[in-house]
């Protein structure tokens, strides 16, 4: 398991993470998919939709719009996202991967 299947670029608040040497850091497996999901969330604009929404049924709605985009990632295993609302400007979110086990990532809104 210690094969580096998925390497991305580190983000950090929105920027790229550097190190001493002004070069950027890089995640991998584990982190990068967790990173992934929460890039596609924010881009997918759901999260607006979130904020803008005070119906109890229509969040619920957007809710499952949210976990059936985190499950179309091909190295999530379907059935196993989870996504509370830590608090108005937070998400979080738990999904198992096919290779790496449990992921949990924070999703600022």
């Amino acid at each position: 398991m210690s094969d580096l299947l998925y390497i991305d670029l580190l983000i950090e608040g929105g920027s790229f993470s550097l190190n001493g040497g002004n070069e950027p850091v890089t995640c991998n497996n584990k982190q990068s998919i967790g990173q992934d999901i929460v890039h596609s969330i924010i881009e997918s604009g759901l999260v607006v939709e979130l904020i803008a929404e005070r119906s109890p049924i229509l969040r619920a709605d957007v809710f499952t719009q949210l976990e059936l985009l985190v499950e179309s990632d091909e190295r999530i295993i379907p059935g196993t996202v989870e996504i509370q609302e830590e608090s108005a400007k937070r998400l979080f979110v738990t999904a198992q991967t096919y290779e790496f086990g449990t992921i949990n990532a924070g999703v600022s809104l």
